[in-house]
């Protein structure tokens, strides 16, 4: 479950830092809200995550979901442009994560 609570917590980051764009800067309401209850959220599972995770496994995992959901989004639904090389380093980012996860022993 701890793992569970680990990736709801990235994929909330991913919520929060997507609907924090579309707030423009807080100056639309509903999206301004959904910025802080994605925190919420994101912040929450993070926490539950660390009670059986060591935090140098968690944080790095849950920042890394975070960095390749909000790159995905970007892309599809902002129109952000990436090179070829930067999509390389998104692999690595990916390879990373999941190297930490299943390395870590838990």
């Amino acid at each position: 479950m701890t793992w569970i609570y680990l990736f709801l917590g990235g994929f909330f980051e991913v919520v929060w830092a997507s609907t924090m764009k579309l707030s423009n800067g807080f100056s639309h309401f509903w999206y301004s809200i959904s910025t802080v209850i994605g925190m919420l959220f994101s912040f929450g599972f993070l926490a539950l995550a660390v009670k059986n995770l060591p935090l140098s496994i968690a944080y790095p995992v849950w920042t890394g979901i975070g960095a390749v959901g909000s790159i995905i989004v970007g892309v599809v639904f902002f129109k952000d442009q990436l090179s070829l090389l930067t999509w390389v380093f998104v692999v690595l980012l990916i390879v990373g994560i999941l190297g930490i996860k299943f390395t870590s022993g838990h």
